[in-house]
């Protein structure tokens, strides 16, 4: 039966039914592994779901930026500008929580 692994050295997980001879990221042979619990490896695949969303909606909110600078350079008339402006600096938040979320899932080991 395949369980996850968790390098003991850098923090590397990977499915397996073993343990591999070494690490791929760091080469810590097989005894620096340790194998997740079930609450904790659900935690881990649970994770990689909101983790992929987040990174889409960081790719999303970086258009959305990208996006309402070029809109504001138009400078069409300041109510069209203050509607870029905002979109920018509402997404920049939006992608700063994401981020910072991403960040927390990491320290807790669920990435």
């Amino acid at each position: 039966m395949k369980k996850l692994w968790k390098c003991g050295d850098c923090g590397y997980k990977m499915e397996g039914v073993e343990a591999p001879e070494n690490c791929p990221k760091c080469g810590a042979p097989r005894e620096q592994f340790i194998a997740l619990n079930e609450e904790d490896a659900k935690k881990v695949y649970d994770a990689y779901v909101t983790n992929d969303i987040h990174l889409e909606v960081i790719g999303l909110a970086e258009k959305i930026i990208h996006l309402s600078r070029e809109g504001a350079k138009i400078n069409l008339d300041p109510a069209c500008v203050h509607v870029f402006q905002k979109a920018e600096a509402d997404c920049y938040v939006i992608k700063e929580m994401c981020k910072a979320e991403i960040a927390t899932h990491i320290t807790k080991g669920k990435w």
